[in-house]
């Protein structure tokens, strides 16, 4: 493992409270492998800077280890665990050129002055930066700046690659290509890496595996598939994207799960553990997963609904519809032009497949107490 976090824990004092302080990360155990790409993903306060900043030396855990390339690195400073941030605001030096501002580091190392060349030459190339190589950082775009930040970072060779919240002070269309052009990169030079966010669509597109974060503890480890797909508990999938929850209770425990919504027995391909024969279960649906047909041509379906709001968006239409539960219900349905769409006040029949369904237990649901005021 190339970056171990073993019970790291981060408390920090805060007099405005009546217990005197604040648990911004607890209890958090991760292994990362050797060239992975990780993200921490979470809302605010959820914990994932500070454990960002804990990894990199720039805050000291009240409790627990790191281990960077299998050495204990908990007493040592940021210079002295080979790894590089690469911050929000690109921290670029302006008075020097880009040329400058990528040998720097190596230069700071007294590397020998070819190779401080040759390799800044290199890493220049490969970021698409050696027709600007005497440009200052006043004369660049913002994904130019970004882009010397990042070739700063890599040229030193580091074992671990930290990102905080890169992309924040990007545009849109700049965030979009960018995000595309971190993924190669760190592909490109196999660097393991830790990125924190709280976009959703950005920690989706560059990474391996995702940790999603809640007041300063783990919600979930997977992939991009698995915490969208099959998240572990209520707040991940209500945090990742958009999702219905029906509630229901579970009469067969078998594969695949049948479950009783209100009357109508469903199909439900996945579930967490602790979704039992008897018991209580939430059945998450995305909107995309949502199969919408009228209501009077009958079919299979576990409700009916009324159409509240249609919004056509050209290569989909997003639904609203109120449906008998205690929130609208979202459906969002793709090709318009040639699946056809409904219109306010249209009854509709609610459908979707087994394998689009995944079943939360009840007492998965519980919240966590408030630990966490820290991002």
């Amino acid at each position: 493992m190339s970056v171990r976090l073993i019970d790291v824990t981060k408390i920090f004092e805060d007099p405005t409270r009546s217990e005197g302080k604040i648990t911004a990360v607890d209890r958090v155990n991760l292994e990362v492998a050797e060239g992975e790409f990780v993200t921490f993903l979470g809302p605010s306060g959820c914990g994932k800077t500070t454990t960002l900043r804990i990894v990199s030396g720039f805050e000291a855990p009240t409790e627990g280890d790191i281990i960077i390339a299998g050495r204990r690195v908990n007493d040592d400073p940021p210079n002295k665990r080979d790894t590089s941030m690469v911050f929000q605001s690109y921290a670029i030096f302006p008075h020097m050129s880009v040329v400058q501002n990528i040998s720097f580091g190596l230069e700071l190392k007294g590397r020998p002055k070819a190779v401080v060349r040759e390799e800044t030459a290199r890493i220049m190339d490969v970021m698409g930066l050696s027709s600007m190589a005497k440009r200052r950082p006043d004369q660049l775009s913002g994904g130019q700046q970004q882009r010397v930040a990042l070739a700063r970072a890599i040229v030193n060779r580091p074992k671990v690659l930290l990102f905080d919240e890169p992309l924040s002070n990007l545009d849109a269309k700049l965030r979009d290509q960018m995000r595309l052009e971190i993924r190669r990169i760190q592909q490109t030079f196999g660097i393991t890496s830790i990125y924190v966010t709280h976009d959703q669509i950005e920690a989706m597109t560059v990474s391996d595996r995702i940790v999603v974060m809640d007041k300063g503890r783990v919600m979930q480890v997977g992939t991009p598939f698995e915490v969208y797909s099959r998240p572990a508990n209520r707040f991940v999938a209500d945090f990742i994207g958009r999702v219905n929850f029906f509630d229901g209770r579970v009469v067969e425990g078998g594969d695949p799960l049948r479950v009783d919504l209100g009357g109508k027995t469903v199909e439900v391909g996945s579930r967490v553990p602790g979704v039992v024969e008897g018991g209580r279960a939430v059945v998450a649906v995305r909107p995309e997963s949502l199969r919408l047909h009228p209501a009077n041509e009958g079919g299979p379906s576990f409700a009916t609904g009324k159409v509240t709001k249609a919004v056509y968006l050209g290569s989909v239409i997003e639904y609203e519809l109120d449906a008998g539960f205690d929130r609208p219900v979202l459906a969002v349905s793709h090709d318009p032009v040639d699946a056809g769409f409904f219109t306010v006040g249209d009854i509709v029949a609610l459908d979707f497949s087994a394998r689009a369904a995944h079943a939360l237990a009840s007492e998965i649901l519980k919240p966590l107490p408030a630990t966490s005021g820290i991002a």
